[in-house]
C-alpha cells in the first residue's frame, strides 16, 4: 500500500503545473547619450557591465545608448560598443543633448530612469546603490543625484577659480538630504553626469526642453535647472545622496580661459531662456537690464586677449552678462 502511494504521490508531482514565478519589476533605465566619442562610451559601458558582475540584488535593469547624430564612423563603433554590453541603440539624426535625453525618455518602461554623461564612469556599486536610495525615498522625491568626482586628464589650471569648478560638472558633497531644505551649498543638486529620476514625474514636466542641452559647439546648458525648478513646481521634492558616485573625465582641452570664457557665455544665454520660460518675461527682461549694465561697465574686457587668464573672474562675469542679453533677446524673438 505504502508503495502504490508512493507511486501515485510521484505521478501526482510529474503531471502537476509548475509553480507560478512571479517576475521581478525591473526597476531602472539607464540612458547614456553620446556624440562622435565612441572612446568614452566604451569606458562608460565597461563601468556599468561592472555593475552587473559585481551585485545582482538591484534586481532588473537595462542600458539605452542614445547616438546623438553621430558621424558614420563613430555611430558603427557606439552600435558595436552597444550589441556587446547588450544595451539598446536609438540612433538620432537630428543633434542636441536634450532631444538625445528625451528620447531615452520616451523609450524607458521602468519607474525609474537614469542618466550619465558618455564619459563618465560609474562605481561598482552604482546601481544598488540607486536601488537602496530610491526604496527609502519619500513619494514626492522625484529626482536623485550624487557625487561627480573629477578624473582629470590634465591638472586642473592654478588661476581656476574653485567657484567656477562646477562649470565642468564636478560635484563632490558628503551628506545626504533634500536639496534646497537649507542644509546644502546651492549648487548641490543633481547633474547631468549623474542624475536619476521617477520616469512619471519627468514625463509630466515634459522631459528636457530641447531649446536647451548640448547642440553641437553651442555649450547651452540649464536644461537640468528648468527640469528641478518644473519637478519643484509641480509639488516633488529633488534630492542628493553621496552613495550613488561616479567618477567624470574632465578634458584638457577644456581647462583654458577661451572654453571657460565660452562656457559662462552660453550658461548666460541658458539661464536667460530658463528664466523667460519660468519667470516670465518682465522679470528675465528686468534682470537683463541690470545684465546689461554690468556688461556695459566691464565692455573694454572684450578687448583681452582670449587665452589669458589674467583678471579671469571679471572676464567670465561680463561673458555671463552678454549671454544672459543675447540668451533673452533670441528667447523674446521665438
Amino acid at each position: 500500500m505504502d508503495g502504490v502511494q508512493t507511486a501515485m504521490a510521484a505521478n501526482a508531482a510529474l503531471t502537476a503545473p509548475p509553480p507560478t514565478l512571479v517576475a521581478t519589476p525591473a526597476l531602472l533605465t539607464v540612458v547614456v547619450c553620446t556624440h562622435a566619442r565612441p572612446h568614452y562610451l566604451a569606458t562608460c559601458l565597461a563601468a556599468l557591465a561592472a555593475n552587473s558582475r559585481a551585485d545582482k540584488s538591484a534586481g532588473e535593469w537595462s542600458v539605452i545608448v542614445v547616438d546623438s547624430a553621430s558621424p558614420a564612423a563613430a555611430a558603427a563603433e557606439n552600435a558595436v560598443l552597444a550589441a556587446a554590453h547588450g544595451a539598446q541603440l536609438l540612433r538620432m539624426d537630428e543633434p542636441g543633448l536634450s532631444i538625445a535625453r528625451n528620447a531615452g525618455l520616451d523609450a524607458a518602461r521602468t519607474p525609474w530612469i537614469a542618466y550619465i554623461d558618455d564619459d563618465a564612469a560609474v562605481a561598482p556599486d552604482w546601481v544598488s546603490a540607486i536601488a537602496a536610495t530610491v526604496a527609502r525615498l519619500p513619494p514626492r522625491a522625484a529626482a536623485l543625484g550624487g557625487p561627480i568626482v573629477p578624473a582629470w586628464e590634465a591638472p586642473c589650471p592654478p588661476w581656476w577659480p574653485d567657484e567656477l569648478i562646477p562649470a565642468l560638472t564636478v560635484l563632490n558633497w558628503g551628506s545626504a538630504g533634500r536639496v534646497g531644505d537649507g542644509h546644502m551649498p546651492a549648487h548641490v543638486e543633481p547633474y547631468g553626469a549623474n542624475m536619476v529620476f521617477r520616469t512619471a514625474a519627468l514625463r509630466a514636466v515634459g522631459g528636457f526642453p530641447p531649446e536647451l542641452g548640448r547642440i553641437g559647439a553651442k555649450l547651452l546648458s540649464g536644461e537640468e535647472a528648468w527640469v528641478m525648478r518644473a519637478l519643484r513646481s509641480a509639488g516633488h521634492d529633488i534630492h542628493y545622496d553621496p552613495t550613488i558616485s561616479v567618477t567624470h573625465s574632465i578634458q584638457a582641452a577644456r581647462l583654458t580661459p577661451a572654453w571657460l570664457l565660452q562656457r559662462q557665455f552660453w550658461s548666460g544665454v541658458s539661464e536667460a531662456i530658463v528664466a523667460v520660460r519660468l519667470d516670465g518675461r518682465r522679470r528675465a527682461s528686468a534682470k537683463a537690464l541690470r545684465m546689461a549694465l554690468h556688461a556695459v561697465a566691464r565692455a573694454p574686457l572684450a578687448a583681452w586677449p582670449v587665452n589669458s587668464p589674467a583678471m579671469i573672474r571679471q572676464r567670465c562675469a561680463y561673458a555671463f552678462a552678454s549671454g544672459y542679453v543675447r540668451g533673452l533677446v533670441g528667447a523674446v524673438r521665438r
